[in-house]
């Protein structure tokens, strides 16, 4: 009877977690929202019209595209595709701060049991992705014009992402939580056949590339590595160009192929000075002040 108790008042606790911070923290935002009540695109499906209701005095949810509905606890089974007692150890700890979210992602022995399967590639649309982007100081607009929005499932769960195309047909993906790719792992090169070529690490070093100077894209070819492992793989083509800027991370490797790509292609130039203080172009954008950044990139021109 003791331990009853124990699981009872577990469940009265999880009940009166604030369902609207508990979709927050999961990456879902609400659509609109009034005094009562706030309106969601579901988290259980695509979809372009909110469909999904939480009450805000009730702090109840229903799902008007299934009519199904119900606590923070049923939000948390349903999502995780779990028991009540799994849902109340995911929810246990401080219940003030809900700390508990969904890994869009298995383990990693889960994921080689279970690769990506890629359901759809659309525009990017959904309002936590744009969120995402928001956080990481990238217009909507901009990630569009490189970025497709990925419904991919693994092991039987379905789940979203920014995804940038590599140029043997697999993905980079990302999200709030969690960062991967699909096969075939390869570069990501967007090119215009200009004789200059700018190099950056990642997805969102490219898209905060675009960001900072958008007519690079018209004057250089671009490179995305998408791991710095294909470094030594990319000297031959990065050869071919006559200029080369590379936008690489501050980071011992980063670093470290940086000066390796000097060495082997001298007529490049590292472009990291631009983002000084700081591990790469992103997180410097996203910690600076628009002066702050202005003012650097005047200081620092593009050959």
């Amino acid at each position: 009877m003791r331990e009853k108790n124990i699981n009872t008042m577990d469940c009265e606790k999880a009940r009166n977690i604030d369902i609207v911070s508990t979709l927050a923290k999961l990456g879902h935002f609400p659509v609109r929202k009034t005094e009562k009540e706030a309106w969601f695109l579901s988290p259980f499906r695509s979809e372009t019209q909110a469909s999904f209701k939480v009450s805000l005095k009730k702090n109840y949810w229903i799902d008007f595209g299934t009519f199904e509905g119900g606590s923070t606890i049923d939000l948390v089974m349903k999502m995780e595709n779990c028991s009540v007692k799994e849902a109340l150890e995911q929810l246990s700890g401080n219940m003030g701060h809900f700390s508990f979210h969904r890994l869009p992602n298995p383990t990693k022995k889960e994921h080689r049991a279970n690769p990506i399967e890629i359901i759809e590639e659309k525009e990017i649309e959904h309002l936590a992705l744009q969120n995402y982007l928001i956080s990481r100081k990238i217009s909507a607009g901009t990630a569009k014009k490189f970025c497709k929005e990925i419904h991919y499932r693994i092991g039987g769960r379905t789940y979203f992402a920014i995804g940038l195309q590599n140029r043997s047909g697999g993905w980079e993906l990302r999200n709030s939580y969690w960062k991967g790719s699909t096969s075939p792992k390869d570069v990501t090169i967007l090119g215009n056949k200009s004789k200059k070529l700018a190099v950056t690490e990642g997805m969102f070093d490219m898209l905060t590339l675009m960001e900072l100077m958008p007519y690079i894209v018209n004057s250089h070819d671009l490179l995305v590595l998408n791991t710095t492992a294909f470094v030594k793989r990319m000297i031959k083509e990065i050869r071919e160009y006559e200029n080369v800027e590379l936008f690489l991370d501050r980071d011992k490797t980063g670093l470290g192929m940086t000066e390796l790509l000097l060495e082997k292609r001298p007529n490049s130039r590292d472009m990291s000075s631009l983002y000084g203080g700081f591990k790469d172009i992103n997180e410097w954008k996203v910690k600076s002040t628009k002066d702050e950044v202005r003012q650097r990139i005047q200081d620092v021109s593009l050959s």
